[in-house]
């Protein structure tokens, strides 16, 4: 059986930014500073989709929204550190993971709004 969370957008890219994250993280793991880089960017890159999968496994009503709140801001988290990630890893690989990160933030709250419209409008 399929699971419908799959075929959303900002889900499948969350996923996609895990895989990469986790490659990052063997390059970031060679340095001593990199450690504690790794730490939060796992804890916060995989908050995106758990967030996005606890929300939805709850359905939609109120808390649905509330949990993609929480997934939007751990996705802008995790871009403050890739940013944070200069030292490490290199410019190119840090602009395609904010690029997918903003992609993200921009769906996940276009649709919070569409939630929250829908919700008001008595749907």
């Amino acid at each position: 059986m399929k699971d419908r969370l799959d075929e959303i957008r900002f889900y499948q890219l969350s996923l996609e930014l895990w895989d990469e994250c986790w490659g990052d993280s063997e390059v970031l793991l060679k340095d001593v500073r990199g450690k504690e880089l790794t730490k939060q960017l796992i804890r916060c890159v995989g908050s995106i989709s758990a967030n996005i999968e606890e929300g939805y496994g709850r359905g939609f009503g109120k808390e649905y929204p509330q949990f993609l709140r929480i997934s939007r801001g751990s996705a802008r988290e995790s871009k403050g550190w890739y940013r944070k990630s200069k030292f490490l890893l290199n410019e190119t690989l840090i602009t395609q993971r904010t690029e997918k990160l903003d992609a993200i933030i921009s769906m996940l709250t276009k649709s919070i709004q569409t939630l929250e419209e829908k919700k008001k409008e008595g749907k």
